[in-house]
C-alpha cells in the first residue's frame, strides 16, 4: 500500500474522530486522521475539559469562602482568574498530549490541514507548506460544530463572546449577561457565580435547560434565585449597544448593563468547505450531514459521519466517540449498531445536573401510564456529611411492570450517579432489581437505590 493510501481516512480529531481511529487501527486498519488545529476538538480544546477545570477551580474557592461550615477559616481568598486559566489550559495540554501519545501507540498517521474531498476516495489537504493528498477506502468525518452567533447582538469576540473565547479571558467579569439558557449558558452561570460575578441568564424559552425533565429545572431555577443569579424567561435579547459598558436590550423595554455578554444559543455544524457535494454526501436544511442513526453511513458509499456534524439528535461527545467506534466496527465488515435507548447528559452546574430516558412531560406526551418516586439529598448521610444536600433523585417506571424509563438527578456527583441509570436502562431493569442490588453505604449512590424502591412505596430513609 503506498505511503499517502489508507483503508480509513478520518477528517477531525474530536472526540468521534480520535475514537474511531484508534479502534479502526485496532481491528487492523491502516489509518489516518486529518485535523486542521489541534488534537482532541472542542470538547478538549474550548468546551468539556477546560470547563470542568474551571468548575473545579469555582467550586474550590467557593468552598474555601464557607470553610466555617466546615470547622476551618480561610481568611483573604481571592479568585485569581488568570491562574485558573493557567490552569485550565496546563489541563488542556496534558491531555492532548495524552491523545498524541495513544495515537502514536496505534500507529495512526496524523496529517494536520484543511481536508476537502476532490472524489470518493481522494481527500485534499491543504498546509501551510503546500498540499498532501491522501487516498482511502473509507472515510469518517467528524468536524463537529462552532457556536452559534446573532449578529444583532454585536460579537465582537473581546465583550461579546462565545463559549470559544471564555477560555482566553484573563480578568473576572464584574457583570455579565448569558445569552441561552441551555447546557452551556447554565455552566457558564455557575462558574462566574461561584466566583463573585453578577450573572444574568436570558432565556427565550419559559425554562432553562428546555429538554431536562420540568422538576429538576424548576429546582435548578430555584438554587439559581437563592445564589443571586437573575434569570429572565421567555424573553428575546434584541440587541447590545457598546459604551464603557454594554446594555443589552431585552424585548419589553427591560435593560441591563454589564461589563461581558457571553452568547450561548447552539451550535452549528463545520460541514461547509469539505467537498461534500464531489463525492455525493448530502446535508439537510440546517447543514447538517444526512446519516443513518444506526449505522452513521451517510448518502455516499464507504463514506461515515459522526458527532455534532450529523443529523442525530444527541449532540454530546460521550455519543460521538461511541458513534466513532460503531462506524469503526461497520467499515472493518461488523454488524455493530448505535443504540440510544439510555444516552445520559449531564450539565456540570452547582448543583449538578444529570439524565437518562423519559422525562415526565415525554411520558405525558406518549401517554405512558408511569409511576415516579423522588429521593432528596437531604435524607443521604453521605450527602450530609459533605455538606451538599441540595437536590433529588427522581426515578420514573412503567405502571405495569416496573421497568425503569427515566431518572433525573440535580444534586452532588449527578454526573456520575447517572451511569447506574443509563446501565439499568439500557439492560431493561426493572425497579424492585434496582432496589435489591445493594449499594454501599455511606454512599451518594443508595439515592438511586431509594428512589428505586420508592416506586413501591418503600422508601427507607424519606
Amino acid at each position: 500500500m503506498p505511503d499517502n493510501s489508507y483503508d480509513v481516512a478520518i477528517v477531525g480529531a474530536g472526540p468521534g474522530g480520535y475514537v474511531a481511529a484508534i479502534r479502526a487501527a485496532q481491528l487492523g486498519a491502516r489509518v489516518c486522521l486529518v485535523e486542521k488545529s489541534q488534537l482532541g476538538g472542542t470538547c478538549l480544546k474550548r468546551g468539556c475539559i477546560p470547563t470542568k477545570a474551571f468548575v473545579a477551580s469555582a467550586r474550590a474557592y467557593d468552598l474555601a469562602r464557607k470553610g466555617n461550615v466546615f470547622g476551618f477559616h480561610a481568611e483573604n481568598v481571592t479568585p485569581d482568574f488568570s491562574a485558573m486559566s493557567a490552569r485550565s489550559k496546563a489541563t488542556v495540554e496534558r491531555l492532548a498530549k495524552g491523545v498524541e501519545y495513544l495515537l502514536r501507540k496505534r500507529k495512526v498517521d496524523v496529517i494536520y490541514g484543511s481536508a476537502k474531498f476532490e472524489d470518493k476516495n481522494l481527500l485534499q489537504v491543504e498546509q501551510e507548506s503546500g498540499s498532501v493528498q491522501v487516498e482511502a477506502r473509507n472515510f469518517i468525518i467528524a468536524t463537529g460544530s462552532k457556536p452559534m452567533v446573532i449578529p444583532a447582538l454585536g460579537y465582537d469576540g473581546e465583550r461579546v463572546v462565545t463559549s470559544d473565547e471564555m477560555f482566553r479571558l484573563e480578568r473576572l467579569p464584574e457583570r455579565i449577561v448569558i445569552v441561552g439558557g441551555g447546557v452551556i449558558g447554565c455552566e457558564f452561570a455557575s462558574i462566574f457565580d461561584l466566583l463573585g460575578s453578577e450573572v444574568t441568564v436570558v432565556e427565550a424559552l419559559p425554562s432553562l435547560l428546555p429538554m431536562v425533565d420540568h422538576e429538576v429545572t424548576r429546582q435548578l431555577g430555584s438554587y439559581f434565585k437563592r445564589r443571586g443569579i437573575k434569570v429572565i424567561l421567555g424573553k428575546k435579547v434584541e440587541g447590545v449597544s457598546k459604551g464603557d459598558e454594554l446594555t443589552v436590550a431585552v424585548a419589553e423595554g427591560e435593560e441591563i448593563h454589564c461589563d461581558m455578554v457571553l452568547i450561548a444559543i447552539g451550535r452549528r455544524p463545520n460541514s461547509v468547505g469539505l467537498g461534500l457535494e464531489n463525492i455525493g454526501v448530502d446535508t439537510n436544511d440546517r447543514g447538517e450531514i444526512v446519516v443513518d442513526d444506526a449505522t452513521m453511513a451517510t448518502t455516499a458509499s464507504g463514506v461515515y459521519a459522526v458527532g455534532d456534524v450529523t443529523s442525530t439528535p444527541w449532540k454530546l461527545a460521550h455519543v460521538a466517540s461511541r458513534q466513532g467506534v460503531v462506524a469503526a466496527h461497520r467499515i472493518m465488515g461488523e454488524d455493530v449498531k448505535m443504540s440510544y435507548k439510555a444516552v445520559p447528559s449531564a450539565v456540570f452546574t452547582a448543583p449538578e445536573v444529570a439524565c437518562v430516558g423519559l422525562t415526565t412531560q415525554q411520558c405525558q406526551e406518549m401517554g405512558i401510564e408511569f409511576k415516579s418516586a423522588k429521593f432528596s439529598f437531604m435524607g443521604s448521610g453521605k450527602a450530609i456529611a459533605e455538606g451538599e444536600t441540595e437536590g433529588f433523585v427522581k426515578l420514573l417506571a412503567d405502571s405495569a411492570d416496573q421497568r425503569i424509563l427515566g431518572v433525573h438527578i440535580i444534586g452532588p456527583q449527578a454526573a456520575t450517579l447517572i451511569a447506574e441509570a443509563a446501565l439499568a436502562i439500557e439492560h431493561g431493569l426493572r425497579a424492585d432489581q434496582l432496589a435489591a442490588t445493594i449499594h454501599a453505604h455511606p454512599t451518594l449512590s443508595e439515592a438511586l437505590m431509594e428512589a428505586a424502591d420508592g416506586i413501591a412505596g418503600l422508601t427507607i430513609h424519606a
